[in-house]
């Protein structure tokens, strides 16, 4: 399921991070800096998840977040804390919260996000995949081009998800129909030729050009 995120920050680097690490998860994230933040809550009282650059006075920055989620909704919160500024910091007690310091590796901050927005959800970063403007969640069967869902039949999904997962080899016809339609189906192999058209019209020209016709053999996502 896609969630809303709400990112505060004034580092260059952190939101460059951030925005890497958040690239390959099925959300769409609203940011801006310190100053903006309430606008930004006001904005988008329904969001998922706050993450929080805190810096400065820590403590009066959480306790204005945490005053303006449970006021506007149940968001979770994740601030991003430097480690000097650990010893005294408390974790927010009226929303679902944690932290990560600032040096983490981008698994970490991953791991944080996933766990706030999706707890016992099974799926990992590698159900999510990211090719320019497009985000496949393979663990919900989603694909999102700029953020906007795509409208795909089961079997357009099936043919784009398997091929951009074995990207780089050429398949026929043939072996796509065994692949994704299964044994059993019964079918000519042109009806390949039509989901690829219909999938290469839905992605756009951009993206399109990822799904080569490779003359005389079949297809290949490069």
């Amino acid at each position: 399921m896609s969630k809303d995120i709400v990112f505060i920050a004034d580092s260059l680097d952190n939101a460059r991070r951030f925005k890497q690490v958040l690239s390959g998860m099925d959300v769409s994230v609203f940011a801006g800096s310190s100053a903006q933040a309430r606008k930004l809550l006001q904005a988008n009282p329904l969001c998922d998840l706050v993450i929080l650059e805190a810096r400065g006075d820590v403590g009066a920055q959480t306790a204005m977040i945490e005053d303006a989620l449970s006021e506007e909704g149940t968001a979770s919160l994740l601030v991003i804390i430097d480690q000097a500024d650990l010893a005294n910091f408390r974790l927010p007690v009226q929303t679902k919260a944690d932290f990560v310091v600032s040096d983490a590796t981008d698994e970490e901050c991953a791991t944080r996000v996933r766990q706030l927005l999706w707890p016992g959800n099974e799926s990992s970063r590698s159900d999510f995949i990211a090719i320019d403007t497009m985000t496949v969640n393979l663990a919900t069967y989603q694909v999102k081009v700029s953020g906007n869902p795509l409208d795909l039949t089961y079997l357009e999904y099936a043919l784009l998800a398997f091929l951009i997962t074995h990207p780089g080899r050429t398949y026929s016809r043939d072996t796509l129909l065994r692949r994704v339609w299964g044994f059993d189906y019964y079918g000519g192999s042109r009806t390949v030729d039509v989901h690829v058209r219909r999938v290469r019209a839905k992605l756009g020209p951009e993206l399109a050009q990822h799904l080569e016709t490779v003359r005389g053999v079949g297809y290949l996502w490069s």
